[in-house]
């Protein structure tokens, strides 16, 4: 049953209008007067919809039964990543909505080859957010993970975020620089909620993971192969929400 994101309050009966994005959606797929749709707001399960009249260019429908259902990862994963080049950022945002991210928040880092600022900052973060609906609505999720607006390491450090901190790293030179050298993901047990940092291409700069480091962040490893920018922290959330 196709499945369309309504951030508007739902409830069994309730008649409504679809907002433009979804109308959009219900029309491309000719969708007819009598067939039954499922809406979600991102507040928690989903509902039936029945559509009841299709227009140029709106879509009205009632809302039907509710149904509870969740399919969220267990343990809450928020990526603080790097933002890379040209649409790896969107397979990027896609493909970790799929995995079940809780908020991705897009690192302006100091190797950053994409700089954002201004109305075309604004336009980006629209346009991931948009990816991320996209994505809850085809994997099953009824809850649509924030992108955040861009921020510099140093910005987000700032920050009050609960939970445990770490830092993907390559294993060379970074255990000389702590207390401890990088663990291997599959020791980093717990289920308390975790922000995993990762570099655009290039990585993190020495200065950059000098600053994560002190900040309480815990490097981890991926192993002994070297995996690109937008595929690393997608092997995190693999590992610890289909491996739940």
């Amino acid at each position: 049953m196709p499945r369309f994101y309504c951030p508007e309050p739902l409830r069994t009966g309730l008649a409504l209008s679809l907002p433009p994005g979804a109308a959009r959606h219900v029309q491309v797929l000719r969708t007819q007067p009598g067939d039954v749709i499922t809406l979600f707001n991102g507040e928690g399960g989903e509902f039936d919809a029945t559509v009841t009249r299709m227009g140029r260019s709106d879509v009205d429908v009632e809302v039907g039964m509710h149904h509870p259902v969740e399919r969220e990862a267990q343990r809450p994963v928020h990526l603080l990543a790097g933002i890379t080049a040209n649409e790896r950022m969107d397979w990027l945002v896609e493909k970790a909505t799929e995995l079940g991210v809780a908020s991705i928040t897009p690192l302006v880092a100091e190797r950053s080859v994409l700089k954002l600022k201004g109305e075309r900052a604004d336009k980006k973060l629209a346009h991931w957010q948009g990816v991320a609906v996209a994505a809850a609505e085809q994997c099953g999720r009824n809850r649509v993970p924030v992108v955040h607006a861009a921020v510099t390491l140093n910005a987000w450090l700032k920050q009050a975020v609960e939970g445990e901190r770490w830092v993907l790293s390559l294993a060379q030179g970074l255990a000389q620089d702590s207390e401890q050298g990088p663990q291997a993901l599959s020791q980093m047990a717990g289920q308390a909620p975790v922000t995993v940092l990762s570099g655009p291409e290039g990585g993190l700069s020495p200065a950059e993971e000098a600053a994560a480091l002190s900040a309480g962040f815990k490097p981890v490893t991926l192993g002994p192969r070297v995996l690109r920018a937008e595929t690393a922290p997608l092997a995190v959330l693999a590992a610890l929400s289909l491996g739940a």
